[in-house]
């Protein structure tokens, strides 16, 4: 029987992981470490470091440890016209009485159904664009908000068109128009939402119709609306006074962001094994999605939930460079900063009846793998795909097709191009934060970055999981954790206070022992 769609949440006092189960199969994951929380969808008022006429572009101090990056089409033309609209608007509604902000912005699913409703709006008069030294100086304090994570050596991009979103709509302060995201197919259900939204909006205020939307009533867009307005005042608010850099607005935890972007009527149930993180979902839940059918279940078993449900082994596939696939061929995903490159290769498949037969067998299976490992891996940027060459140009018709197809799935903004006659297809995925493996990786010390090995981080909370498996096994009072010298030196000072909890709860004394010999993902624990 077919298997419905979980969201299973994991916390601990390490990592927060947010696992979208489709039809059973780990479909996306995500993670966030402690004290490492993302920054897309923040918004800082910053100071114009440098302005780059040749490059278009200019740097903008907003507190981090890098500059920002803001190109000339992320500048609003008119940038400080805000201050006159907000003052009317306030106005106007005679200061919404509005939560505390509570919402953050621009995740892939909302990042593509912005990028659809603003197409789906009309369009406005072509109008040359002017230079970014027309637009910005050096020193000039402006607000912006973080639309891709800093990624390697590079930056975050910012820009300057704010966007806050709610459930079922998102507010573009700073644009007069509202668009529909594209995946609401329905025309006459496209017009009613557009009118509704129309009826209830400010003049000057912008809304994009999110997906989320279909199907609901005036109260709950009415509900979005003042929320995300009141949102909205206090930020400008907090801009007038707050000192450049300075963070005006920031995000969601990733659990919230979870239950906002990815939680739908799709998904059966979500399981959490977090009592406190529990709570918070469902006031959450209750507070800003009241009418959502939803069921929520506290997990308690002793066995750790990814375990239970499966998952750890394919948060190892991941990470993994050669992924087999079920005839017997395989893939090999290559990532650099620039771009990942994905062979394919029949390996032990051999086929049944003639070459092209077994080469287009072949692509065909590895064109799910790749949009999977994909999606999975969170691999955004330019991407180039080597298929195995095929003579027959129908059935090189047969793998794009099947691309395209199968891309259709993935929330991430996706462009593809042709099958060249060297079976190479170029796409680009969206790319908002870093992959899976960067996040669990770090650059390896034993090859001077050429390979990844797992992170110390990502090792220690990695033992922490082994340490709860094992202790069940072990009578004993103690246990002896024998781990590479890098790790012990971790887990005495920063993961310390790991061990004691562990110690605490089980009632057991746990010694570390650094071996020089082992590798540093290597790790043993001995009761005695």
């Amino acid at each position: 029987m077919m298997r419905g769609n979980d969201l299973i949440i994991n916390v601990t006092h390490r990592e927060k992981r947010v696992a979208l189960l489709e039809a059973g199969q780990l479909a996306e994951l995500h993670i966030e470490l402690a004290g490492d929380r993302g920054i897309v969808g923040n918004i800082y008022k910053g100071r114009v470091l440098r302005v780059l006429p040749g490059m278009q572009a200019a740097f903008v101090d907003i507190g981090l440890d890098r500059a920002a990056f803001l190109y000339v089409a992320d500048v609003r033309e008119h940038i400080d016209d805000y201050e006159m609209l907000r003052a009317a608007q306030e106005d106007d509604n005679g200061g919404l009485d509005a939560p505390p902000h509570e919402q953050e912005t621009t995740d892939e699913t909302l990042d593509r159904e912005a990028i659809e409703g603003a197409a789906s709006a009309p369009p406005e008069e072509e109008q040359p664009e002017p230079a970014i030294e027309e637009l910005l100086h050096e020193g000039q304090e402006i607000m912006v908000q973080v639309a891709k994570e800093p990624i390697g050596t590079k930056g975050a991009r910012i820009t300057s068109h704010i966007t806050l979103p709610a459930r079922n709509l998102v507010l573009m302060p700073n644009m007069d128009h509202i668009g529909v995201s594209r995946r609401i197919e329905n025309d006459a259900e496209r017009t009613r939402l557009r009118e509704l939204v129309e009826a209830i909006r400010p003049e000057g205020m912008g809304f994009i119709v999110r997906t989320a939307a279909e199907s609901k009533d005036e109260e709950a867009l009415r509900a979005d609306t003042d929320f995300l307005l009141g949102m909205w005042q206090n930020i400008h608010k907090k801009s007038r006074t707050a000192r450049a850099p300075s963070l005006l607005h920031s995000d969601l935890s990733i659990t919230q962001r979870a239950i906002r972007d990815l939680f739908n009527a799709e998904i059966e149930r979500v399981v959490i094994d977090s009592k406190e993180e529990y709570e918070k979902i469902l006031s959450f839940l209750g507070k800003h999605m009241p009418k959502v059918n939803y069921k929520i279940e506290l997990y308690e078993l002793d066995e750790p939930i990814f375990d239970h449900f499966g998952l750890e082994v394919e948060i190892a596939r991941a990470l993994q460079r050669k992924v087999w696939l079920k005839s017997g061929g395989y893939i090999v995903i290559e990532q650099t900063e620039a771009l990942t490159a994905i062979d394919v290769n029949t390996g032990r498949f051999v086929g049944k009846r003639n070459l092209e037969d077994t080469i287009l067998k072949t692509n065909l299976e590895a064109v799910k793998e790749i949009c999977y490992q994909l999606r999975l891996r969170n691999i955004g940027g330019i991407i180039i795909i080597d298929f195995i060459d095929m003579e027959k140009e129908s059935n090189r018709e047969k793998v794009f097709s099947s691309l395209s197809e199968s891309l259709n799935n993935d929330r991430a903004k996706t462009n593809i191009f042709k099958i060249s006659e060297l079976g190479l297809v170029e796409m680009t995925r969206k790319r908002i934060r870093d992959s899976i493996s960067r996040v669990l990786s770090e650059p390896c010390p034993y090859c001077e970055g050429k390979g990844y090995v797992k992170s110390k981080t990502s090792i220690c909370s990695e033992i922490f999981r082994e340490i709860k498996r094992e202790i069940p096994n072990h009578l004993g009072k103690n246990l002896i954790l024998s781990v590479h010298p890098d790790i012990a030196d971790m887990l005495y000072e920063d993961e310390r206070s790991g061990i004691e909890f562990l110690e605490r709860k089980y009632d057991k004394r746990i010694s570390i022992q650094d071996k020089s010999n082992y590798h540093i993902e290597q790790f043993e624990i001995i009761g005695t």
